[in-house]
């Protein structure tokens, strides 16, 4: 008889995944692990030791050394079944993220297949080039550039999309040569170590995941024989993060979270509009690192917009992931907590509801809130400069486009940014000025395996995706060959008598 969820949940428990086997972790700081739709005890993890680590670190250099000398076809195939056993466990390990971290069952399927895409693009990307040869600057001679594995790369995962962001950064990793060693964020732990069983078609140690806090990553962001990082999560860890690469000159991918604007122009559907706003503010209960959360709407429309709006945060259903709800709960209540002290000020700073703004009537247990919108926000509100990550839309009136641009540009982060308009010259300028990594036209919260991901300012540095992402994890290498061994006299020594100086002048 199949393994339920919470069966596999109790027999994760305490556990690692190290060199191909789960193992009873050694350690004895042990964490508790809640349904946030119920505030139930499902499992538990216990934080990796300084030993452990340093046993996993040693286990992926022997792993990775074997795997960057395998053909890149083989590395496909490997990668294409790893990809086949996520989506051959899709119905289990989404029901498991769904139960560990609360997000619809619909949106744990979802996840599950984007990260299945991403093995597959790699697997091919990874062996589509490996560097390219230049014309030489000297006869008979071969110049190549070539691309080399950084050598063990750690992951450390937030909770929102735990398994996608896995694999937009193992599948290149791994497609490049690397190895991995994964700290999956502590409201997803055991999701991720049921998830990771997939990648076991790989070689054994070549991925594995060690549980912890803090100190776990720190731990392996420290670490001698680690060579690079890739960090998703909150800014100031991020710098934290990014400073301790710095001194050891360490290779990083930092990317830690945006406060996307929206801008809502006369010429826009707004039916269409509304929709998506909705969309870009409520996906997984806000809580998406490229959710929409400063909404710009023209004066003209504004009115009839924030109507819509309105009408479509209402049809929001939600409840348990589990059931047939559009929004889960919030991840943590510690993640509630932050999300309403966020809305309670916006509102002491003169914000009106227009929906939502407290929890849904008949939940008593979990950390559900409603979805919000507030209207006439003014721009230096905090709640339009600080990342909320959670599912209030906050409105802001304006004049013009060119002040819509400017204070979507007003920020210090710069992720991404979505315009809804028909106008052709708008759409262009939107491109050209917004300062963002990735600016969606009529079209929220779309990714592109083939596409970089990534922000500017204080939302990262580095790209996920498309070849950028591949070359994030990749040396570059020149090299420069004489077949002939020839005698290269027109430079080496001793220089010829005719170029030397003479006190008469150049000869």
């Amino acid at each position: 008889m199949a393994t339920t969820a919470l069966e596999q949940f109790s027999k994760l428990s305490g556990c690692h995944l190290v060199e191909g086997q789960y193992s009873a972790a050694r350690g004895t700081e042990s964490i508790d692990v809640l349904d946030p739709a119920t505030e139930s005890r499902i499992g538990h993890f216990v934080a990796a030791t300084d030993a452990e680590i340093d046993a996993a670190v040693a286990i992926a250099i022997a792993a990775q050394k074997k795997w960057r000398k395998l053909n890149s076809l083989t590395r496909a195939e490997l990668l294409h079944e790893a990809a086949r056993r996520m989506r051959e466990a899709r119905p289990r390990v989404a029901e498991m993220l769904t139960r560990e971290m609360g997000k619809t069952f619909k949106e744990s399927t979802d996840e599950v297949n984007w990260s299945a895409l991403a093995m597959d693009y790699y697997a091919e990307i990874g062996r589509h080039e490996n560097g390219r040869v230049l014309g030489p600057t000297v006869d008979a001679q071969v110049h190549l550039v070539t691309k080399d594995p950084l050598g063990v790369v750690v992951l450390i995962l937030p909770y929102n999309y735990p398994l996608c962001l896995l694999c937009w950064q193992a599948a290149a990793a791994l497609a490049s040569g690397n190895a991995c060693i994964i700290k999956p964020s502590e409201l997803t732990t055991l999701t991720t170590l049921e998830f990771c069983a997939a990648l076991q078609a790989l070689p054994p140690g070549l991925v594995q995941v060690v549980a912890g806090t803090g100190r776990v990553g720190q731990r392996l962001v420290e670490h001698a024989s680690t060579h690079m990082v890739a960090f998703t999560g909150g800014i100031e860890t991020g710098r934290r993060v990014a400073e301790s690469c710095a001194r050891q000159y360490k290779r990083c991918l930092i990317e830690t979270s945006g406060n996307d604007a929206f801008i809502v122009m006369p010429s826009a559907p707004l039916e269409v509009a509304a929709r998506g706003a909705a969309f870009g503010a409520y996906l997984n209960c806000g809580q998406v690192c490229a959710a929409s959360e400063r909404f710009y709407v023209h004066r003209d429309v504004y009115r009839r917009f924030a109507d819509l709006l309105i009408e479509e945060t209402r049809k929001v259903r939600v409840g348990s992931g589990l059931e047939r709800v559009d929004m889960g709960p919030m991840a943590s209540s510690l993640q509630r907590d932050r999300y309403e002290s966020i809305v309670r000020r916006a509102v002491a700073d003169g914000a009106p509801v227009a929906i939502g703004g407290g929890r849904p009537t008949g939940l008593k247990k979990g950390w559900f809130v409603e979805p919000t919108v507030l209207l006439d926000v003014a721009p230096e509100r905090p709640i339009l400069n600080d990342e909320s990550f959670g599912p209030v839309a906050p409105l802001c009136p304006v004049a013009s486009f060119e002040e819509a641009v400017e204070l979507a540009n007003r920020s210090r982060y710069g992720l991404g940014c979505t315009i809804y308009t028909r106008d052709l010259d708008e759409s262009m300028r939107a491109i050209s000025d917004l300062e963002a990594g990735m600016v969606w036209v009529n079209a929220p919260l779309l990714d592109n395996n083939a596409g970089p991901f990534g922000g500017r300012k204080q939302s990262g540095m580095g790209r996920q995706l498309g070849s950028e992402g591949l070359d994030t994890f990749r040396h570059t290498k020149l090299s420069m060959i004489d077949p002939a061994a020839t005698s290269h006299d027109f430079w080496w020594f001793p220089y010829q008598d005719a170029e030397s100086f003479t006190r008469s002048g150049p000869r």
